[in-house]
């Protein structure tokens, strides 16, 4: 018979591994998923489809990303020209992500194009990734 420790720590380490590797696994599957949800929400403000774009944001946000595109009336006069995902940085556990995009856009009456590098907060919630916060860019007031 083998000694005890000859057994538990393979069976230790095995654990360890195979409990990591469903981390990382999960962490990629995340990812996996996050990644669509950036892309449709940046495509429905780029065609001003501002209904389902605050689908896109976390519910208790939502409501004020919806009245401050009625109250500056962006489906009239916000255009976003073009966007570009720069960067994505997961948390550890898999439940949150910083995106980091370029964003050109114009509001009117302005006739000035702004390019804003936007960092966006979305958190993975009741199954789903949610657009949480944004520092910059044409939604800022009402992310923050």
């Amino acid at each position: 018979m083998l000694p005890s420790h000859l057994v538990i720590r393979p069976l230790a380490l095995f654990l360890a591994l195979a409990l990591g590797g469903c981390a990382t696994l999960s962490k990629k599957s995340n990812l996996e998923e996050l990644k669509p949800v950036v892309e449709s929400f940046h495509k429905v403000i780029r065609w001003k489809d501002f209904r389902t774009a605050a689908r896109f944001v976390v519910p208790e946000r939502r409501q004020a990303f919806t009245r401050a595109r009625l109250a500056l009336q962006d489906e009239r006069d916000l255009s976003i020209s073009d966007y570009e995902i720069e960067e994505v940085v997961m948390s550890e556990d898999g439940t949150r992500a910083l995106v980091q995009s370029r964003i050109q856009w114009m509001r009117l009456p302005s006739a000035t194009e702004h390019t804003s590098v936007v960092s966006s907060e979305f958190v993975y919630k009741d199954g789903a990734w949610l657009l949480e916060r944004q520092d910059t860019g044409p939604f800022a007031d009402e992310l923050r």
